[in-house]
């Protein structure tokens, strides 16, 4: 049985390549980046220019980028140290966020007693830039956090137009590009976004690493303790193969990114020709959407949501609902729940996830696959 993997939102396999230069320092570059030893200084190497490498796919500086263990990580850091050490007292954000935005939010409600706004959200899943403004318009210690690219729709934020909103309102910006980074240009230089954080499973790099860009003379602060590493910001033995491993998938993605990326727009045109002939009841949820991602409602009956992933995935399709992170759950996604009438949210909804390594025929495997529902 042909195994289909339309989940790639959700993460990516790891590049051919990025395997190589991994397996090559596990087993010759094993060194301490923090000795001083030979093997310890060739390991820093290794990981000043990976960190020169991924700073220049993004137009920062080197001292701009701090490496993580994930996007999740990166959000919690840069959200708490806002608030605990640059005094920010309120926090604007949106309700389709990924929960490690808006999870953090609460907490630091609770913990600070910091105010929490939210943008409202148009039904075409847009951020609404106008209510931004009004709500910029009361005068406090802002950060304002809002997503590139929607996770589960990807819709897309204007973030030239958001940066300059919240550049002329004097607030902090801070924007989870975790599904866009290595997948669209990014120009830090151009772009005025305080704080970015990106995760490399999500373009073909392994997981367990990610990074944050941190514009210069910021003022965070580390969220826990323990070493000198990354300039003080983020303790604990660096893990050399995979920042590697990042910063190579990070490289490949932005060398290859104007054919893959068209390629992979043709294969989501083509899965919407499918499901026009298909399943013409159908309806995409999300408007101007990003290249890879396509969240649909299937003109099924609500009995068939709870079977609906596992028999495509007896068929050995992997497509989602939503949030890997929250795949478990049996409850509408929560950025669907702020688009869509009481009557779409409850009908089945999946998530389709493109990548380079996807074909023609995987999207006809995954039709074949929901017509024999």
């Amino acid at each position: 049985m042909k195994k289909v993997y339309l989940d790639n939102a959700s993460t990516t396999p790891l590049h051919p390549e990025v395997i190589l230069e991994m397996t090559k320092i596990l087993t010759e570059d094993y060194g301490n980046p923090s000795s001083t030893h030979s093997l310890g200084r060739n390991a820093k190497s290794i990981l000043e220019l990976s960190r020169k490498s991924i700073a220049k796919q993004i137009n920062a500086t080197a001292a701009e980028i701090i490496f993580t263990s994930c996007g999740t990580e990166a959000n919690n850091w840069i959200m708490r140290s806002a608030v605990k050490d640059l005094k920010v007292t309120r926090i604007i954000t949106s309700k389709i966020e990924h929960h490690a935005v808006l999870h953090t939010a609460i907490a630091l409600q609770n913990e600070y007693a910091i105010q929490v706004d939210y943008v409202k959200v148009k039904p075409n899943g847009e951020v609404d830039l106008t209510h931004l403004v009004e709500l910029l318009s009361e005068e406090k210690k802002t950060l304002v956090s809002l997503m590139h690219v929607n996770n589960e729709t990807g819709t897309i934020l204007d973030l030239d137009r958001v940066s300059q909103i919240c550049h002329e309102h004097h607030a902090l910006f801070h924007s989870d590009t975790v599904q866009s980074i290595g997948k669209t240009k990014i120009d830090l230089q151009h772009t005025p976004v305080d704080f970015i954080v990106a995760s490399a499973h999500k373009f073909h790099g392994p997981k367990g690493v990610g990074f944050a860009f941190v514009r210069k003379n910021a003022g965070l602060q580390p969220l826990f303790f323990g070493g000198e590493q990354e300039k003080g910001q983020r303790p604990g033995t660096e893990a050399i193969h995979q920042v590697a491993g990042m910063s190579k998938a990070l490289e490949l993605s932005y060398q290859n990114l104007e054919t893959e990326s068209q390629y992979i727009a043709s294969l989501k045109n083509y899965a919407i020709e499918r499901l026009k002939t298909d399943f013409p009841g159908f309806k995409i949820n999300g408007e101007n959407t990003f290249y890879n991602l396509l969240n649909v409602l299937l003109p099924f009956e609500e009995s068939k949501i709870s079977m609906l992933l596992f028999h495509l995935d007896m068929k050995g399709i992997a497509v989602s609902r939503g949030s890997a992170c929250q795949s478990g759950s049996i409850r509408p996604s929560h950025v669907l729940a702020e688009m869509l009438s009481t009557e779409d949210l409850k009908k089945p909804s999946i998530r389709i996830s493109f990548s380079h390594f996807n074909t023609k025929e995987d999207i006809d495997l995954l039709m074949e696959g929901l017509k024999s529902i």
